[in-house]
This record gives structure tokens, sequence and C-alpha cells, in this order.
């Protein structure tokens, strides 16, 4: 066996049946439902123990992600959103359409993950325009955690439920 050989057989593309893929999901919902908005989840729990200095770098911190979330979308908003749903549309297309499983496996990711970046800058927004501080602001950003964290169950289960499927289908054609 070869070198070439060895990389391709370590990076299949057939993903659901790779077990990079599966980690590479776990990482991605893990990782989305630890920092929201930009903000470890760890600094939410530490203001809501600690208070004091906690509580003031949860408030800072806050502040200049949702500000910077809120930068984003009004200047270049309209064309990130067409700049995603071409992407999106393009994966669907391919990989439901054309057949074309790696494109199937990454749309199962950047699709929900589309609709939590919708949900941030909805929570940003609503940060932004009642001010939200000290319970307020911890509470608020607990609920958009849980509701990431409910996506990402979503999420997992129905590509994993799209992943079996595949395998069994590829296991039992001829060939």
């Amino acid at each position: 066996m070869n070198l070439s050989q060895l990389i391709f057989d370590l990076i299949d593309l057939r993903s659901f049946s790779n077990l990079w893929y599966w980690i590479a999901l776990a990482v991605t919902w893990s990782t989305a439902s630890h920092w929201i908005l930009g903000i470890p989840y760890d600094m939410v729990l530490r203001a809501r123990r600690h208070g004091g200095q906690a509580e003031q770098d949860l408030a800072d911190i806050t502040r200049i992600n949702v500000t910077r979330i809120l930068y984003i979308a009004r200047e270049a908003g309209t064309i990130l959103m067409a700049m995603g749903t071409f992407a999106l549309t393009t994966l669907a297309l391919l990989g439901f359409y054309y057949h074309i499983e790696f494109c199937q496996a990454v749309f199962l990711i950047a699709m929900p993950l589309s609709i939590v970046a919708s949900m941030s800058f909805s929570t940003a927004r609503k940060i932004e325009e009642t001010g939200a501080s000290g319970e307020d602001l911890r509470k608020r950003l607990a609920i958009h955690r849980v509701t990431v964290q409910v996506m990402g169950m979503i999420s997992i289960f129905i590509t994993a439920f799209w992943g079996m499927l595949q395998n069994f289908n590829v296991s039992i054609l001829p060939g």
C-alpha cells in the first residue's frame, strides 16, 4: 500500500461510514453549544456564582460580541445571506439530487448551523434592544444555549438517521 492510497483510505469521502465525520459532527455541536454568541458559557456560570468582576467581564464581552455580530449583520448581512443561501442550495442539490454523499454530509452540518447563526443574530438584537444585564443577560444567554443544544440534538438525530439509511443502502446494493 502506497502513501496516497493510505491517505485516501483515511480521508474517505463516503462520509457517513467514516469515523472522522462523526467526530467532526460531535465537536461541531459541542463547540456551538459552549460558545454562545462567541462567549464561553463557563463565563456565564462564573458570573452567576461569583458576581462582581466576573459579572462585569461577562457584560463587557457580551457588549463587544453583540456589537460585532450586529455590525457584521448590518454591513454585510445581505451579501452573507445570499452567499450562504447559494452555498446551502448548491450543497443540497449536489447532495440530494445528484447523490454526492460528501455534499449531503456537509449540508447536514451547515444547514442547522445557519439556523443557529440566525438565532444568534436574533438573540444579539434582543440583548441590544433591551440593554440586558445581570440576571436578565445570563437568562437570555442560557435560553439561547438551550435552543442551540436542542437544535444540535435534532440535527444529530436527523444526520444519524440519514447516515444509517445511506450506509444500509450502500451495503445492500449489488456490486
